[in-house]
Formats: C-alpha cells, structure tokens, sequence
C-alpha cells in the first residue's frame, strides 16, 4: 500500500483539478459558439430548420450526459474512429452544453418586447441589423446571469468524464482513493476542491440576478 500524506492527496488533486477546469472552458466556450449559431439560426431561419433545431435541443436535453458521453466514446469507436477519452468528452459535454444554452438564450431574445423589433423595422433595419444594434444587446444582459449560473452545472457535469477513462477530479480522486485506502478523506477533499470551484460562480450568478432585478424593478 503507499502511503498518501494529506499533503500529497491535496496536492494530485489540485493537479487533476487543471484538467476539470479545462474541460469546463473547453464545453462552455465550444457549446457558446455552437449555441449562438444555433439561436441565430432558428431566429432567422424557417419553421423547419426551427423543428429541426428543437429535435437536437430535444435529443441533448431528453438523453443522459453519461449517455452522451459513451456514444461519443464508445460508439465512434465503432464506426473505425479512433477517439481518446479528452476529445470525447470534449464533444459531448459541448453538444450538451449548446443544447441548454440555445433555449436559455432563445428565451432571453423572446423576453425582449416586441415593440423593439417593430422599432427597430421602422428604421428600415435588415433582419441582421435588427439582431445586432437592438435585440442582442438587450437579450444579453437578461442572458448574463442564468447563463453563468448554468457554468456551474457543466462544471460538475464533468465529473462524469471518468467513467471514460478521463483523468479529471473525480477520477484522479477514485484512483488516490483505491491506493491509499482512505475513500473518505480523498472524496472529502475532492467534494471540497468542487466546492472551491463551483461556489464563486454560484455567488456571480446570484449577484447578477439580483442586480438584473434592481435594474428592472
């Protein structure tokens, strides 16, 4: 058995935590990108790219991101693909994260009045224009706070990354745990680095809130 000191339990998982927080910029900025091509699609597109767009938003929001993540892994495998564990997981947690991040913002759009819109139409804008000068700037500030209280759900949706081998936390902290033998004290100090990376932006996101409400009260 070797023999794990608090220091060197703190230490392998503060190490681990580098890729959790990887994969976590790499889903929110990949599944932002994705997501805004989405809206602005189904916006300016017909019903049926529209229909098109809420079966994929359907499918990611309707499946389990385990789900996702052994199709991702285990199923392009199959088809000859060669896939390591990182651009799985990579992938999936970005469809996943697009899925929610295209209703969270559609929303957002649809909250601002329609008066903007027909404004914005009696000032001979095109569609783009109307999106970019008047609609997107507004739909934002609503979008800010729900979309940064979202990080938190794919920060800890990357613990499921383990189950395909990904070294991130949770794995990192299964794998000390089966060495060291003292399960508690490694998932205590993983549950703990979770919390040091999750509370912060829970507190952003409930600051936010509040001043969004304070601006529209």
């Amino acid at each position: 058995m070797i023999e794990f000191t608090l220091w060197d339990i703190l230490r392998n998982l503060a190490l681990a935590l580098r890729w959790t927080v990887a994969l976590s910029l790499i889903a929110f900025i990949g599944g932002g990108l994705v997501g805004g091509t989405l809206l602005c699609l189904r916006i300016g597109l017909g019903p049926k790219t529209q229909r098109v767009i809420g079966a994929y938003v359907a499918i990611f929001q309707g499946t389990p991101l385990l789900m996702q993540l052994f199709l991702a892994y285990f199923g392009v495998s199959l088809l000859g693909i060669d896939v390591s564990a990182w651009t799985a997981a990579s992938l999936a947690l970005t469809l996943y994260t697009s899925a929610y991040l295209v209703e969270i913002w559609r929303g957002c759009v649809e909250a601002v009045p329609r008066g903007q819109w027909e404004a914005a139409r009696s000032l001979a804008m095109s569609f783009g224009e109307q999106l970019r000068h008047v609609i997107l700037p507004q739909a934002a500030r609503l979008a800010i706070a729900p979309t940064v209280g979202f990080l938190v759900q794919v920060i800890k949706g990357t613990a499921l990354a383990s189950v395909i081998g990904f070294v991130e936390l949770t794995k990192a902290g299964g794998m000390i745990a089966n060495a060291s033998f003292k399960p508690f004290l490694v998932f205590g100090c993983v549950a703990l680095f979770y919390f040091v990376l999750c509370f912060p932006v829970s507190l952003a996101a409930q600051h936010l809130e509040r001043k969004q409400h304070g601006r529209t009260a």
